[in-house]
């Protein structure tokens, strides 16, 4: 079962910089196919969405619903 809400929000200021993309890359890969997360970030997040694609091909679709300048939010769907 597929929904268009969001079955996960991730908002990726408040997590710890250290952890911060291999927290949201294991949530990205803990969707269950055809869900999706939403990152809410005050950046554009290339290099993490740039990693996603290098660890994952193929896997995730990435549409931006914000795309700035002070917020950002980026649908992540898993295939």
């Amino acid at each position: 079962m597929t929904t268009d809400e969001p079955a996960l929000i991730i908002n990726a200021p408040v997590l710890v910089p250290a952890v911060k993309h291999q927290t949201i890359l294991a949530a990205f890969e803990a969707l269950p196919s055809g869900y999706a997360a939403l990152l809410i970030n005050d950046h554009d997040p290339k290099p993490l969405l740039y990693q996603l694609d290098a660890e994952y091909p193929g896997v995730f679709a990435v549409d931006y619903e914000e795309s700035g300048p002070i917020r950002f939010a980026i649908r992540v769907t898993k295939n």
